[in-house]
């Protein structure tokens, strides 16, 4: 018996260190099972960051799409509105080019007045009197003389200055 107990006891410890083995395999798994399932883990964490830098790339590369899109825009809006203002400016240039030729009309149209007005006036001619133009010895032969008004080239200059006009200044 004392021997059966002893051969228990070996048996025992035996079967012990079986389980200790049983136990460190048992764990191994378990640790490599852990293992497996982290690392499986850590590739679905990693695919689906690949997947969110992938999204974000894209939504970047559409807006870079979408600035250059609106930049380009831009651009033809300011050609566009540039061109416009040259042309208002140049427009303004031939109008205030106008006014300087009409009143330097206006202002000989108005010293022919005076004058016929004047030499009407000393000749006797007036609202009563005359016809009201020229009476006497005055006649258009007094503005043809080289004094005379129409004769005088500096009077006339403004017939010898064209004022030239944008091809689509009537554009609008």
């Amino acid at each position: 018996m004392a021997s059966s107990s002893g051969n228990s006891s070996s048996g025992g410890s035996s079967a012990l260190l079986q389980n200790s083995g049983s136990d460190e395999d048992l764990q191994q798994l378990v640790m490599d099972e852990r293992k497996r399932k982290r690392m499986q883990s850590n590739r679905e964490s990693a695919r689906r960051s690949r997947k969110r830098k992938q999204k974000h790339l894209d939504e970047l590369m559409g807006q870079v799409t979408q600035l250059r899109k609106d930049n380009s825009q831009i651009l033809i809006a300011i050609n566009v509105t540039t061109q416009n203002y040259l042309n208002v400016q140049a427009e303004n240039s031939i109008l205030r080019a106008q006014i300087v030729e009409l009143s330097n009309r206006l202002d000989s149209l108005t010293e022919i007045l005076d004058f016929i007005g004047n030499n009407n006036a000393a000749a006797g001619c007036g609202p009563g009197g005359g016809n009201g133009f020229f009476e006497g010895d005055q006649t258009m032969d007094h503005f043809l003389q080289p004094e005379g008004f129409l004769i005088n080239p500096l009077n006339s200059i403004y017939l010898n200055q064209p004022i030239m006009a944008s091809p689509d200044l009537f554009q609008y």
